[in-house]
């Protein structure tokens, strides 16, 4: 059996769980090997980038960022990937540090429970020619580069011309994505095993910007539609340039992130302890 891990560098508790997983793992008969980041700051063998997804399982120590960086390097292979919280919100990783070794030991032993995720695809094509694929467990982004104004937009769905956004940028999301950089952008909050995609306008200066939730097998078409620099994004973890007449095409992915679940309701109870925490409730109002 092997075993691969990501962890937080920025978290001394995340690195030292690490290890200590690590040992435990050892200690039973499991190879362990962590990512090149990770690598840099524990005395643990280095797996390479492009084989990292060959494992029994991946193991994420820190928050949602940490489990999206692990997602990317499991995509290819589709690895079952367990998320360990060390974060903040916390809204894709399942297991605390508490119980980490009952939850590895469960799904090593095939007891674990998966939850497929979908994914996005973005196509970049320049002068009718895709150059570049990239994917995307949480959004896809297609914004104004730091040092450019606001830009224009134009999106259209499965041939359609729907609309033109002055804003600063659009983004796809998934509903794994929705409680991301989609929440912070006044989109919708999604339960995370609907198949759907949320279009959402980032920062538009308009009244009329509507967020959109499209079926999970529309083709998203964006262009930009003003001068300027511009930048095409997957989860923050890969950035392309993009260039005047560019073309982005955003689709569902093939490739899925096999997540292991503890709770079937853990979704929910997130949402009440950590996003919506400390709200008032009309009961309470009054």
């Amino acid at each position: 059996m092997r075993v691969h891990i990501v962890g937080n560098v920025y978290r001394s508790d995340a690195l030292a769980a690490v290890v200590q997983t690590a040992l435990w793992l050892n200690e039973i008969g499991v190879d362990v090997a962590v990512d090149s980041d990770t690598g840099r700051h524990v005395a643990i063998p280095v797996v390479s980038t492009a084989e990292f997804g060959n494992t029994d399982l991946a193991v994420a120590f820190g928050g949602d960022g940490t489990l999206i960086r692990t997602a990317h390097l499991c995509a290819v292979t589709g690895a079952p990937i367990l998320g360990v919280y060390f974060g903040r919100f916390g809204f894709v990783t399942q297991c605390t540090r508490e119980n980490v070794q009952t939850c590895i030991k469960a799904t090593l032993d095939g007891k674990g429970t998966l939850e497929s995720r979908m994914m996005l695809q973005a196509d970049l094509v320049r002068s009718g020619q895709s150059i570049a694929e990239i994917h995307a467990l949480n959004e896809i982004v297609l914004q104004r580069d730091i040092t450019a104004r606001m830009m224009t937009f134009a999106v259209a769905v499965d041939g359609h011309s729907l609309t033109s956004y002055p804003a600063d940028g659009v983004m796809v999301s998934t509903p794994t994505g929705s409680t991301g950089y989609n929440l912070s952008a006044g989109g919708p909050i999604m339960d995370p095993q609907v198949e759907a995609l949320v279009l959402t306008a980032i920062a538009p200066h308009t009244l009329s910007s509507r967020t959109m939730i499209l079926k999970s097998n529309s083709m998203i078409h964006l262009t930009v539609g003003s001068r300027g620099d511009a930048v095409l994004s997957a989860d923050g973890q890969t950035r392309l340039h993009i260039l005047s007449g560019d073309e982005v095409w955003v689709t569902k992915s093939s490739r899925v992130t096999n997540l292991v679940t503890v709770d079937k309701n853990d979704f929910l109870v997130k949402l009440g302890q950590r996003l919506f925490a400390g709200q008032v409730t009309l009961g309470e109002a009054f």
